[in-house]
């Protein structure tokens, strides 16, 4: 699947997604040319999915972050389609994740303050459908954020 070169493209790709395809393939050691056919076929093949703006949402003025663990009604079938879909409808979740075991999604959700949560969770996470028990947890600190894999 992925050979050395590949990997020399990603470690520099993750390390600056902003380099262009010449300085790409100059710190890769390649040529512009390979270097950009073999991001066309990582792309092609789903390894590279796109770039996106990585926005601070603090810098925005959002200061309280929560992680919602929610536990569905598993007796209705469409518990977790409903529930998910409604969940998505919510600008203020920034990540939805399901799971295996006793708690079925976590949400993440931001607030520019403490009453705008309780806005948030009262309005727009209370009447999501389907809520068997709903468990939150303020976030404190991040300690590692780093989505670079190890390739």
């Amino acid at each position: 699947m992925l050979d050395d070169t590949d990997r020399r493209i990603l470690r520099q790709f993750q390390a600056d997604p902003d380099l262009s395809t010449a300085d790409l393939a100059e710190k890769a050691g390649i040529t512009q040319a390979t270097c950009w056919r073999r991001l066309e076929r990582m792309q092609a093949q789903g390894i590279l999915l796109g770039q996106q703006a990585v926005i601070d949402w603090r810098a925005l003025g959002y200061e309280v972050e929560v992680s919602l663990r929610v536990t569905l009604d598993k007796t209705n079938p469409r518990a977790f389609d409903d529930f998910l879909a409604a969940a998505r409808d919510v600008p203020e979740v920034l990540e939805i994740q399901t799971f295996l075991g006793q708690v079925d999604v976590r949400l993440c959700v931001i607030a520019r303050d403490m009453a705008h949560y309780q806005q948030i969770y009262r309005t727009r996470i209370l009447t999501l459908p389907h809520i068997a028990d709903l468990d939150a947890l303020m976030h404190v600190a991040r300690i590692k954020e780093d989505e670079v894999l190890p390739v």
